[in-house]
């Protein structure tokens, strides 16, 4: 049985409330090693440069929050402000030392901070939940409780992970949004790629994913707008031929828009002809 954590109450908890000089430890940086469980796994050089070049001026605000591990001393929240510092050139950090129990423990204040302070992507957030529900024992339930989420929010990001490699690649990325790719978790592999390079390529709002999903997943509209396409494609052509020139049928709900291109004057005389019957 998992007892209950103390974490709903947030990163405060971490950090005593008389957390004056006693309290702050000036550690060697050198003596600091991060946490492999951390669940933040990707930190952008250029934040990280606009960090270290701010820790330069003003110094670390915040302590590092750490915990005693083998003669050393382990992140548990801060590792970017650690990685800066060393690029600051620092040679000692100020820390406080957290007593946690185990890596659980660890894990669950790590990802509090990390999440309060809005510094995970949705993959990194959705790791770190599968690995406290699989190697820890949670129910979704229970993280909602410790992360102050509700448990459908917790659920919609383990989702996410089912997606194929290329999506979530594309996520960690900032390619797509995590709307974006809510929207494609139960259309198949080959189907949810397509759809992933198309948002991509033009640029496709979430609303217009899920719009372009339920056309998918509803076959007779599907095979409706493709009966359609395939009329509205005869019908310029055929006007192609007619005006000898570029046709753009762009259909509305109600009516639509058609555009002729042309790229002289002789070309649109000739096309103002053809509509005046005196040529054709």
């Amino acid at each position: 049985m998992i007892k209950k954590s103390p974490l709903g109450r947030g990163l405060d908890s971490l950090i005593p409330k008389s957390a004056d000089t006693k309290s702050v430890l000036e550690v060697d940086i050198d003596e600091i090693v991060p946490n492999k469980e951390q669940p933040r796994v990707s930190f952008e050089e250029e934040k990280l440069k606009e960090l270290a070049n701010s820790i330069k001026e003003k110094g670390i605000i915040q302590p590092l929050i750490v915990t005693n591990v083998g003669g050393r001393y382990q992140i548990i929240a801060g590792e970017r402000r650690w990685r800066a510092a060393g690029m600051a050139g620092l040679k000692k950090v100020p820390v406080i030392v957290k007593s946690v129990e185990n890596d659980r423990e660890k894990l669950e204040l790590a990802l509090i901070e990390n999440l309060q302070r809005e510094d995970l992507n949705p993959v990194e957030v959705a790791k770190a939940y599968k690995l406290l529900i699989e190697k820890y024992d949670y129910t979704q339930e229970q993280l909602a409780q410790i992360v102050g989420k509700n448990r459908s929010t917790v659920a919609n990001s383990l989702r996410i992970l089912n997606l194929h490699p290329k999506i979530i690649e594309a996520l960690s990325q900032n390619l797509i949004t995590e709307g974006h790719a809510r929207s494609l978790i139960g259309l198949e592999s080959s189907v949810a790629l397509q759809v992933l390079q198309k948002i991509i390529d033009k640029g496709l709002t979430v609303r217009e994913v899920e719009k372009l999903v339920k056309n998918i997943n509803n076959p007779k509209r599907l095979n409706e707008n493709r009966g359609n396409d395939l009329f509205i494609e005869s019908i310029k052509k055929e006007m192609e031929e007619i005006f000898k020139t570029k046709i753009q049928i762009k259909p509305a709900r109600k009516g639509g828009k058609i555009e002729l291109i042309y790229k002289s004057n002789e070309e649109l005389n000739t096309i103002l002809a053809i509509i005046r019957g005196e040529r054709c």
